[in-house]
């Protein structure tokens, strides 16, 4: 029987320990399963023979005495926001309050502070100046460089010129932890970390090597857009490279350095890490506080690999998890299965059996050697790689595996699925056709995010005409087999280059096929995308071209309008929108 990791001092003393080794320090409930990353790095550290305590969503405005509880730890402090970045987590698109969180019991508000990474780092390194503390999760690894901070409207410098940590942790992160740990029980002093992969540092030299780019300054970049695009222009190239360079950046005096990554992990490693001994449960504390949403949502789900090809400017799957797909096996998907299927109260359902994307499992270069010499952005966009094993037969075989296990009654996607990656020769289409009869629950989501090909471009995107290929194809397979099912599109307004114009566009269009959007979002600028940048600067880094944005409230609130051309009580909004830009025309289209 698996226990949990303690979160209590109590429970400390329950396993005999008179100190702990290291302790975790997050702004999520703990949720002991593997799509928690405090859970994955709290069980890897723990596998090495490291007593591992986690204090989660601390109290960080009483007396500070959940930071205190477990006293100084022997080897490091580990920090990180959550699983979301914080300000996501608290702030709408038009930077309103939300009032849940989705990693907090009974999915209560107000349990984590803003900018948490930076407000657990300042406290820990006050209480205990000695101890290191290293900063990792996603807050961090998207802040590791200068970047256009959306609800401060301007640029930050890197965390690390910000807070006291002794080190930042980027990405997923379980190798390089480990081989933190392993040097500071050996006694070695910070510096020591500097040499390792995946890490960055504050330094006052920059570092003696050929081997390292250097980014316009900070100061540099706030004089200059320009400067920061250039800059973006070059993290984006390197982090699409298995093989990247140092980058370092000056901030004042001082320099920040960003060593390369750990290669993409081994179907040995990923299963590892995923095969560790997780109850794959809330912590018990938190019974009487209801459930928790994000873990309620995907309890029932198995992640099959790590990392996305896709390229879409506006995400940060690539630039945390890496473009290279890392898959686990077979044999480790299954035994996650059985596993669930032991559980008393698992109802034989799985919700999804996906990762970031749905169809890209077991998916990645030919040759690696031509793989080792690229840096395109995308493997898939704006044409497929002809070095890309692309294959969908080994998942469509997967599924069926899955579907013998005893106890399995039902098995759903509910990741995204890349129809981009669909060929007759890769078995794309015939592994749709599988998918809609075997393994939709009534409505399949897709996301062609816009109708307008010169926005889609700057998303990098297909054009919309594969959505209405696919939804053809989804109709024909729905009506021959007598299936009441609904292909539900995504969409996003207020992406840099969308003008009103392309939303009206867009309502047109949905008109036409007669939809009513629901999945609907604003765009909003997150640390370290391509489409943050383009909001900032007004430039695309790719091209250096100027590009059209909506930056004020009131035009991101009428582009959004326009998803609701159906309701009564945003239409006379929408018409008088149109009719101040000149777009009459689309005001008869919409409503006769």
């Amino acid at each position: 029987m698996s226990h949990f990791l303690p979160i209590t001092l109590e429970e400390v003393k329950r396993l005999g320990w008179q100190t702990v080794d290291i302790v975790l320090v997050t702004g999520d409930a703990y949720v002991d399963h593997p799509s928690f990353g405090t859970a994955v790095i709290g069980r890897t550290l723990e596998a090495a023979g490291y007593r591992v305590a986690i204090i989660p969503q601390p109290n960080w405005r009483d007396d500070l005495r959940d930071f205190r509880k477990f006293g100084a730890p022997r080897l490091f402090f580990g920090v990180n926001s959550g699983a979301m970045d914080s300000m996501v987590n608290h702030y709408t698109a038009a930077r309103r309050l939300r009032h849940d969180d989705a990693y907090t019991p009974g999915g209560q508000a107000g349990f984590r502070p803003d900018r948490a990474a930076y407000v657990y780092t300042r406290i820990l390194k006050q209480i205990y100046p000695q101890t290191p503390v290293i900063v990792a999760g996603i807050e961090a690894s998207m802040r590791r460089l200068a970047h256009y901070d959306y609800w401060d409207d301007r640029l930050f410098p890197s965390i690390l010129a910000d807070i006291p940590a002794d080190l930042l942790n980027y990405g997923m992160g379980e190798k390089t932890t480990l081989k933190i740990a392993k040097l500071l029980d050996q006694g070695l002093p910070k510096e020591a970390l500097y040499d390792l992969p995946q890490v960055a540092y504050l330094s006052d030299t920059p570092p003696e090597s050929d081997n390292v780019k250097y980014l316009h300054s900070f100061e540099e970049c706030m004089q200059s857009k320009r400067a920061e695009a250039e800059n973006y222009h070059i993290i984006e190239q390197e982090s699409n490279k298995i093989e990247p360079v140092t980058l370092v950046q000056k901030h004042g005096s001082r320099f920040v350095v960003v060593n390369p990554p750990e290669p993409p992990m081994s179907t040995a490693e990923i299963d590892a890490s995923f095969d560790l001994p997780y109850t794959r449960l809330p912590h018990p504390k938190y019974k009487k506080r209801g459930p928790i949403p994000a873990f309620e949502m995907i309890k029932n789900s198995v992640n099959l690999h790590r990392g996305c090809f896709g390229g879409c400017s506006f995400c940060t799957i690539s630039a945390h998890q890496g473009k290279q797909i890392a898959s686990r096996s077979q044999r480790s998907i299954l035994e996650e299965v059985k596993k669930m299927v032991q559980n008393p109260e698992f109802n034989g359902v799985i919700s999804d059996l996906g990762g970031p994307s749905a169809n890209m499992y077991r998916m990645g270069g030919k040759d690696k050697n031509v793989c080792l010499k690229c840096s395109r952005y995308s493997c898939i966009q704006p044409s497929i790689c002809q070095n890309l094993e692309n294959d969908h037969q080994p998942l469509m075989d997967l599924y069926n595996r899955v579907a013998a296990v005893p106890g399995i009654k039902h098995i759903y996607i509910g990741s995204g699925i890349r129809c981009d990656l669909f060929t007759n020769q890769n078995h794309g289409w015939e592994y749709f056709n599988h998918i809609v009869k075997n393994h939709v629950s009534g409505r399949l989501k897709v996301a062609p995010e816009h109708t307008c090909s010169h926005v889609l471009k700057l998303m990098r995107k297909p054009d919309f005409d594969l959505f209405i290929e696919t939804k053809h194809r989804f109709d024909k397979i729905c009506r021959n087999n007598n299936l009441p099912y609904q292909l539900i599109p995504y969409f996003i307004s207020s992406h840099p280059g969308c003008r009103l114009q392309d939303m009206a566009d867009l309502a047109v269009k949905m008109k036409q096929m007669g939809y009513r959007l629901e999945q609907i979002q604003d765009f909003t600028p997150t640390p370290m995308t391509l489409s943050t940048e383009m909001y900032y600067t007004g430039i695309n880094p790719a091209t250096m071209e100027p590009v059209y944005v909506a930056r004020h409230p009131n035009q991101k609130k009428e582009q959004n309008n326009m998803f609701f051309f159906y309701k009564k009580e945003r239409q006379s909004d929408i018409r008088k929108s149109l009719h101040n830009a000149h777009l009459d025309k689309y005001i008869k289209q919409l409503f006769g």
